[in-house]
C-alpha cells in the first residue's frame, strides 16, 4: 500500500470527509488507491464513485452530505428542510429532494429518496448554500420551505405546514414581507393568507 498516496489523500479531503473518487483522480489519487483504502477498511464506498473515511466526525447532517455528494443539483426541500432549520420535531425517514421537471431522477439506494419536482421561480428562488463538514449542502430558506408546505399540503398534511409556520414566526426566522413574497411564488398566497392575517 503506498502510504504516501493516502496520506496526500487524507490532506486533501481533511475538510471533506465525504467525497467524490473523479475528485480525487483529478487531485493525482488513483482509483487503485481508494480500492485498497476500501479493503484495508480505511474508507466506505457509499455508492457510486462517492467515498468517505471510516473514522470521520458523525453529524447529524450525514444523510444529507452524502446525497449532496451524489446529487448537487438537488436541494433539500419540505420535511427535511424543515427538520435541517429546526421547524419541526418529526424525524422523516426518507430525503426530500426539489429537482427540475425533466431532470434525472439518481440513483441513490440508500438513504431512502422521495422526489418532489419544481419548475421556474419555485425550483429556484429561496435556495441557501450551507457548508457541513465542506461539502456544500443545498436548501430552501425558511420561507421558501413554510411556502412550499402550504403548497404540497396535500403530501405532508397541512397540520405539518401550520405547524412551520407558527414554529419559523415564533423563532423570528422569517418575516411577513418574506412569507408572502415566497407564498405568491409558490401559488399559494391565497391559502396562506389567513394563517398570515392570524398571526399579524
Amino acid at each position: 500500500m503506498n502510504t504516501t498516496k493516502a496520506a496526500m489523500l487524507k490532506a486533501l479531503t481533511a475538510t471533506r470527509p465525504t467525497f467524490r473518487a473523479i475528485e480525487a483522480v483529478q487531485a493525482g489519487t488513483p482509483r487503485t488507491t481508494l480500492t485498497r483504502l476500501v479493503r484495508d477498511g480505511e474508507l466506505t464506498r457509499l455508492g457510486r464513485g462517492v467515498y468517505a473515511w471510516v473514522d470521520r466526525a458523525s453529524t447529524e447532517y450525514d444523510s444529507l452530505i452524502e446525497v449532496s455528494v451524489r446529487t448537487p443539483q438537488a436541494v433539500f426541500c419540505l420535511l427535511t428542510a424543515l427538520r435541517f432549520h429546526h421547524l419541526t420535531t418529526q424525524s422523516p425517514t426518507e430525503i426530500w429532494l426539489a429537482l427540475p421537471n425533466k431532470a434525472r431522477i439518481p440513483k441513490i439506494d440508500y438513504p431512502p429518496i422521495h422526489m418532489v419536482r419544481y419548475s421556474g421561480m419555485s425550483l429556484t428562488d429561496g435556495v441557501e448554500e450551507h457548508q457541513i463538514q465542506g461539502q456544500p449542502i443545498r436548501v430552501y430558506c425558511v420561507a421558501k420551505t413554510v411556502a412550499d408546505c402550504f403548497k404540497f399540503r396535500n403530501k405532508i398534511g397541512v397540520d405539518i405546514a401550520i405547524e412551520a409556520l407558527r414554529e419559523a414566526w415564533q423563532q423570528q426566522k422569517v418575516t411577513m414581507a418574506e412569507l408572502y413574497h415566497y407564498g405568491k411564488i409558490c401559488r399559494v398566497e391565497k391559502i396562506m393568507r389567513p394563517y398570515l392575517e392570524f398571526l399579524a
